[in-house]
């Protein structure tokens, strides 16, 4: 069994070559207004379709934390499982991802402290074809210098579950929260609109209940939001469009949304 994570979407997600993929992301970055991007956040929630539907959304949230380049060291990653099903939350079992832009280490001390946890399994068949934890490293390679990532691919987590395993990765100003997510699928355009604008009312009140319907990695973002209300975490709507905005027909949608959270001010 390989030790490495593979890329699996490169070439169909986003650019394969690392040329043209480097250029990509640092232009959706460099069309972030100026002045957008605020206090550099602890966690965000991004999308994670191909980069021509939703790489300018997800822009929108990795320029916030250019400020943190050289203080995040570890990202703990969690999007939702599209290909395997996972009862809890599984891990790789690798050492390391590979992008197009670099190999990307895995914190192995924290993996070993979550297999302790009995709803963590360790899958590599789970993480192998998953696009939702691989489309954010490269804006992560971006904006970021040497970091290393807690992968999770999350299927029937419970809220307390997800919330259990951020509590035990929490750390201080060097660790960094990513929940990867869509919003609706396939509605007509003036509906998923609606949808939509329900949902990040609902995030934005850390509303712990949503349901895949709402957004594909629902499981990841109600343990954020459990963690953000216990910590007194404010979110921040940074961007909300869908896939009739960006690229595509209005007939059937996806919708994309990212959101900052930060902590209390300390004095």
């Amino acid at each position: 069994m390989s030790s490495i994570r593979r890329a699996a979407v490169a070439g169909t997600f986003y650019p394969g070559d690392p040329t043209d993929l480097a250029t990509e992301v640092a232009a959706y970055l460099a069309e972030v207004p100026a002045g957008d991007t605020g206090p550099a956040p602890k966690a965000l929630i991004a999308p994670h379709a191909g980069y021509l539907y939703s790489g300018a959304v997800a822009a929108r949230a990795y320029a916030r934390i250019a400020p943190l380049r050289g203080v995040v060291r570890r990202v703990v990653l969690a999007g939702p499982a599209h290909r395997v099903y996972v009862r809890g939350i599984a891990v790789p079992g690798v050492e390391a991802f590979d992008s197009p832009l670099g190999r990307v280490p895995v914190d192995s001390a924290a993996i070993a402290t979550l297999r302790a946890l009995p709803f963590i399994e360790v899958s590599p068949r789970a993480h192998a074809f998953e696009h939702s934890l691989e489309v954010h490293l490269p804006f992560l390679q971006s904006v970021l210098d040497d970091f290393s990532i807690v992968p999770l691919v999350v299927g029937d987590a419970t809220r307390e579950e997800m919330a259990r395993v951020l509590e035990v990765l929490w750390g201080g100003d060097e660790t960094l929260v990513v929940v990867s997510s869509d919003l609706s699928h396939y509605h007509a355009y003036d509906e998923a609109r609606a949808i939509d604008r329900h949902t990040t009312d609902r995030i934005l009140r850390l509303d712990a209940g949503l349901d895949p319907e709402e957004a594909c990695g629902a499981a990841p973002i109600n343990g954020l939001l459990e963690i953000a209300r216990r910590r007194g975490l404010s979110a921040r709507l940074v961007d909300l469009r869908n896939s009739g905005d960006t690229a595509g027909s209005r007939d059937r949608v996806v919708g994309y949304a990212a959101f900052a959270f930060h902590e209390a001010v300390r004095d």
